[in-house]
């Protein structure tokens, strides 16, 4: 059985769609208030720092946790129904497997446990990487282990999934590797991918539409064209402290000084000052800046003193 392509599915259903999202344990919110809308047939960052609740987003998208308030919902169902949890596939940070079973014996497992199982693209993950079929998952390495588990996302063959930090403790070799046939996959197959990382640069030329969290709710969300074109990084001359009058009218996301010199993230709102160097800033450049800013509507002015 295989999945509609993104031709095929109902333009008007996003892949995932949080209202009003919201899951607190006993030492607080680990999200809260989180609205977002994913469309069908992107591959979307998921960035933001450590404890922005981007795992718990995750698992709430794949029916692995309860929401405490609010509802998410994969192509118009729940996550926990048989609907929900065959469109969906999750690999999570952990890579939990069966240590006892075989390499062989878990591409068994996903065959009989997935209807829409492809054989061909879980050995393609393996071979690549070398792996003897009779190798118990427990005996593997770091890399090894991501590889089978990503083996049996892929081969779910889901309209979503989820990649939580998905190539940490791979080598840069095979991280490139595996990001190729990833991207492949997605594209040939129309699947939906959300992908969380820290490593901002590797999110370049990969993803088309980004969502960073910041204390448990969505800061920033859109496709990448559109942001890196709503943003401009400009740099120029100040003295003195606060905003410079040159960037007063315009929306600041963060002011950054280096002695005399300023450098600046914003959303122009007309033309910026002709003393003023002007650029677009690279994805991750915008990435960081959101991710430096303050949660209130100020920006953030940071002091830089340079070593020589």
């Amino acid at each position: 059985m295989n999945h509609p392509t993104e031709a095929q599915l109902p333009q008007h259903i996003p892949a995932l769609r949080a209202t009003g999202l919201g899951l607190k344990y006993r030492r607080g919110w680990a999200l809260r208030d989180c609205e977002l809308s994913l469309p069908a047939g992107r591959i979307t960052a998921l960035v933001g720092p450590n404890g922005a609740g981007k795992s718990t987003l995750m698992a709430l998208a794949a029916g692995l946790l309860t929401p405490t308030t609010g509802t998410v919902e994969v192509f118009g169902h729940a996550p926990g129904t048989a609907e929900g949890r065959r469109r969906i596939a999750l690999l999570a940070q952990d890579k939990p497997l069966y240590p006892r079973l075989s390499v062989a014996d878990t591409l068994r497992m996903g065959r009989e446990l997935n209807p829409s199982w492809d054989q061909k693209v879980a050995e393609l993950v393996l071979e690549q990487g070398g792996l003897a079929p009779t190798a118990r998952a427990g005996s593997l390495s770091g890399g090894q282990r991501t590889r089978v588990a990503l083996a049996l996302a892929l081969g779910k063959r889901p309209e979503l999934l989820l990649l939580d930090e998905p190539l940490a403790d791979v080598d840069p070799v095979a991280r490139h590797e595996l990001t190729g046939l990833l991207l492949a996959q997605a594209v040939e197959h129309g699947t939906t991918v959300l992908i969380s990382s820290h490593v901002l640069a590797e999110l370049e030329g990969v993803c088309d539409h980004v969502l960073l969290l910041r204390d448990g709710s969505v800061r920033l969300a859109g496709e990448v064209d559109e942001l890196l074109a709503a943003h401009r990084k400009v740099v120029g001359a100040h003295e003195g402290e606060g905003i410079p009058p040159a960037l007063a009218a315009h929306h600041l996301v963060e002011l950054r000084r280096t002695g005399r010199q300023a450098t600046a993230m914003i959303r122009p709102t007309g033309p910026v000052a002709p003393d003023w160097d002007l650029g677009e800033p690279t994805l991750e450049e915008l990435l960081l800046a959101h991710l430096r800013a303050p949660g209130t509507a100020a920006p953030t002015v940071r002091e830089e003193v340079t070593v020589r």
